[in-house]
């Protein structure tokens, strides 16, 4: 026999969990592409477009990550209720 406790925990991609990544990706990519945003117009107030662009992701990547933890909490419940009605 093995001592090995019995955990099974199923690495299962679901489309929750496929936006969940993309959800805590898209900043990454957002901010790893610098071409994209290496210039100084269009300016806002007075600031160049470089330096608002990533204070903008800042917020962005604020909501995007409060989403994934909403989406990745009700999947977790989700599953513990099936897991939980199964076993009854």
């Amino acid at each position: 026999m093995s001592n090995q406790p019995d955990v099974s925990r199923e690495a299962v991609v679901t489309p929750v969990r496929v936006v969940i990544a993309l959800c805590l990706v898209a900043p990454f990519v957002a901010m790893l592409w610098v071409g994209s945003y290496a210039k100084t117009d269009p300016a806002f107030i007075g600031i160049p477009f470089f330096y608002w662009y990533q204070m903008l992701w800042v917020v962005i990547s604020t909501a995007l990550t409060m989403l994934a933890y909403a989406l990745w909490r009700r999947d977790q419940r989700a599953r513990a209720a099936a897991k939980g009605g199964a076993a009854e």
